[in-house]
């Protein structure tokens, strides 16, 4: 079998259509649009943009956001596009197995684990960090940090981490909401987003009064800056090299926040649980795009105006707990404001979490369908009709990231897994274009090629961006999963079509709608 064979278009309508053994369809628009903005607003808004600013972008923290901003919008008219066009589970890697055949949909199926595992994994660690904030430090720095961490606090401990475990509760937790049901997992989520979304609106707001125009002058780093030392004198971070400052600090912290922005491509993980995808998923992934974006630029720009950018390097003062610390140091009588903060994150990092599992569960689902991967990960609740088995798995796998590994290190892997997603997606409509332009599109994504092309540029220029730690790790995950492939994956898949490309066709698509 062609390691590039084309997965029918009516074959996988017909196993999105198969409501007696798959999913419940139970989402409105309403429901993936808070899915999006639920996944969106987290970690990427109140951790990444003060480590963006810190690292890379200073106070044109907000110009980095733009940047990536334009970048997903490009994506995401691409995502919509095919959302609306193959309403399945598995997203980048569903769209790829249509156009660009079942190896490269196996490698993005790989790459998306970085992006909603890692990006659960990652958001679990802060959740842990805003928890030991709100309870002013009662869990020990020992066990809410991996063993791969340390500090040196102002009487010279030093302090060593050996687990995180609050990572490790609020991820059983949602296992086990997910395992409940879709819905139930929606409603929760729902609430959770009107919560965050007031306070960030309120931080905002009540920030705007307290901005130092001095804290944003320069507005980019400038070349030269002496590196950021802690109170023992080792040094946090440097400037050097062309993605720290400058100019090219804003392309650098586009790449660490565009970790905030995975949120709206979760929301094609649900296609085969809406009501009716044609018209919904365009709204979903689009919609929640547009209001996040607006929230991290005027967040971005009040964050970097009441507190210095610097402050937020050094973990003794603003990097692990940003807002939470602007607040309390900054905006006098407003203390209270601190503490409904760090819950309304708590809570926020919650529901991202819960969408991020939720997603990787639906794209292991469609995996196990095709055979790439066992059966186990695609066997539904005899009840509930949620991939339990995936869940469980999805927790040892991500708690060990959560309990063992540096939360930066798993942010940086989840923005190139994203990036990479991206980048094939957009190269997978202009395909997809040339190739069938007859087929239905309910919803089309304009100026076709300029916009996937456009995509597909900027996001590869935000993977160049990051660190080259990252990328080293990140190319051996790929080649691991390149070996799984080879060794496994294409002698069980059930897409046995040999020496034949097929691509979908207008008769595929009308006669399963």
């Amino acid at each position: 079998m062609s390691l590039f064979v084309k997965k029918p278009l009516d074959q996988i309508l017909a196993q999105a259509a198969d409501s007696e053994k798959g999913l419940k369809k139970t989402l409105g628009a309403g429901n993936l649009v808070a899915l999006g903005i639920g996944a969106i607003i987290g970690a990427g808004l109140f951790v990444r943009t003060a480590a963006a600013a810190g690292q890379a972008a200073g106070p044109g923290v907000t110009l980095s956001f733009i940047v990536a901003a334009i970048g997903c919008a490009f994506a995401g008219l691409c995502y919509a596009e095919f959302a609306a066009m193959i309403p399945i589970a598995g997203s980048a890697y569903a769209y790829s197995y249509v156009t660009m055949g079942e190896m490269i949909a196996w490698i993005i199926g790989w790459a998306l684990i970085m992006e909603y595992a890692l990006g659960a994994a990652t958001v679990s660690i802060a959740w842990s960090e805003y928890l030991n904030k709100l309870l002013g430090g009662a869990v020990p720095y020992e066990w809410c940090h991996s063993p791969f961490e340390s500090f040196t606090d102002s009487a010279g401990v030093v302090h060593q981490g050996i687990i995180n475990a609050p990572a490790l509760v609020i991820l059983f937790l949602i296992t086990l909401l997910l395992i409940k049901g879709t819905q139930e997992s929606a409603l929760v989520n729902a609430i959770i987003v009107f919560i965050k979304v007031a306070i960030v609106l309120l931080f905002i707001v009540i920030g705007w009064g307290f901005i130092n125009p001095e804290n944003h002058t320069p507005y980019l780093i400038p070349e030269g800056t002496a590196p950021v030392l802690d109170s023992a004198g080792k040094e946090i971070v440097n400037y050097d090299g062309f993605f720290k400052h400058g100019f090219g600090g804003i392309l650098g912290g586009a790449a660490i926040v565009f970790f905030a922005f995975i949120g709206f491509d979760a929301v094609s993980t649900a296609a085969q649980e809406a009501k009716n995808p044609k018209r919904d998923m365009p709204i979903g992934i689009l919609g929640s795009l547009v209001v996040c974006t607006i929230l991290y630029i005027l967040f971005g720009h009040v964050l970097t105006g009441v507190a210095n950018w610097q402050e937020f390097v050094d973990p003794e003062k603003g990097r692990e707990a940003s807002v939470a610390y602007a607040i309390s140091q900054y905006m006098t009588g407003y203390s209270w404001l601190a503490s409904a903060v760090t819950v309304a994150i708590l809570a926020g990092f919650s529901s991202v979490i819960l969408v991020m599992l939720m997603g990787q569960s639906r794209i292991f689902y469609t995996m196990s369908n095709d055979g790439l991967i066992p059966k186990a990960f695609g066997d539904l609740h005899p009840k509930f009709k949620t991939p339990y088995k995936a869940n469980w798995i999805l927790f040892v796998f991500v708690g060990l990231f959560a309990a063992f590994v540096p939360g930066h290190v798993a942010g940086d892997l989840t923005s190139f897994g994203t990036l990479f997603a991206f980048v094939l997606v957009s190269i997978g409509v202009w395909i997809l274009r040339v190739k069938s332009p007859e087929i239905s599109r309910p919803f089309k994504t304009p100026l076709v090629p300029l916009v996937p092309f456009l995509g597909a540029i900027i996001c590869a220029g935000m993977i160049v961006a990051i660190d080259t730690r990252t990328l080293q790790f990140a190319a051996v995950w790929m080649v691991v999963g390149l070996l799984v492939y080879l060794f496994y994956s294409r002698h069980h898949s059930k897409l046995k079509i040999p020496h034949k490309n097929i691509l979908p066709t207008a008769d595929d698509f009308e006669a399963n709608n």
